[in-house]
């Protein structure tokens, strides 16, 4: 049998897989990754790096700068779409062989993909609030403003944030407790696209294994968690191209 094979067997006898999912899931989607050898975190933009557009002091002071960074990635959200990995994911859910999806992505491809229990440990841009008063306003009210160049500004005469958790912001509670939760239970976590390398988040499937989770790592370099995994793949398309045919014909 062999590896995808596996992987199969794995979820068909498990009772709790969960997902744990990084930017390698989206780079199919045409996202791309932030750490990788041609992650966005490697290019600069007015003089900064992309990965300072994302600290929550520099939003503060000057937010047009990630405004207008993002007009493409945050919010172009409509030129990209699901791929092989979101679709599966979702099906697997709606079969009953996958319980949760915990991710570290922001662009909500899972729930597009139509995915149930996502927990997103970054937060997204689904909802901005006005840093001023708190006022909420939906990412499709706020992504034609940043389209056409502009500010979004709250009614008192704020700006938006989106609910993307910024460098120097801490990770939305409740949805970290509701991830770890899902990992502590699991049986079965699948780290899928993830190097694992960005804390807190990256605590999660190392605290899945602590608690008797068996691992499965499938990503295109190599994770701190790869001496612990009972199953390891490289081609994460590649896999779930496979895997979705078994899925199919079963």
């Amino acid at each position: 049998m062999n590896l995808v094979g596996q992987l199969y067997d794995l979820l068909l006898s498990s009772t709790n897989t969960v997902a744990f999912t990084g930017a390698g899931v989206s780079t199919a989607s045409g996202i791309r990754d932030f750490r990788g050898k041609n992650g966005i975190y490697r290019d600069t933009f007015r003089g900064y790096h992309v990965e300072e557009l994302f600290g929550i002091d520099l939003f503060r002071s000057d937010p047009s700068l990630f405004y207008t960074w993002s007009r493409d990635f945050v919010y172009a959200q409509d030129a990209f779409h699901p791929c092989t990995v979101h679709n599966l994911l979702a099906r697997l859910e709606r079969l009953g062989l996958l319980r949760a999806i915990v991710t570290q992505n922001i662009d909500r491809l899972h729930t597009l993909a139509g995915s149930q229990t996502v927990w997103e440990v970054h937060g997204s841009a689904q909802w901005h609030h006005c840093l001023d008063c708190g006022r909420a306003a939906p990412y499709a009210d706020i992504a034609p403003i940043v389209r056409a160049g502009q500010l979004p500004r709250c009614p008192c005469g704020g700006i938006f944030k989106p609910d993307i958790v910024f460098y120097g912001e801490p990770l939305p509670e409740e949805t970290f407790q509701s991830a770890m939760t899902a990992c502590q239970q699991a049986d079965l976590l699948l780290v899928l696209g993830s190097s694992l390398t960005v804390y807190p988040a990256a605590a999660l499937p190392e605290e899945a294994y602590r608690c008797g989770a068996r691992i499965v790592i499938i990503n295109d370099a190599p994770t701190s968690l790869d001496p612990r995994a009972i199953l390891r793949l490289s081609d994460l398309t590649t896999t779930f191209v496979e895997l979705a045919t078994l899925v199919a014909n079963s």
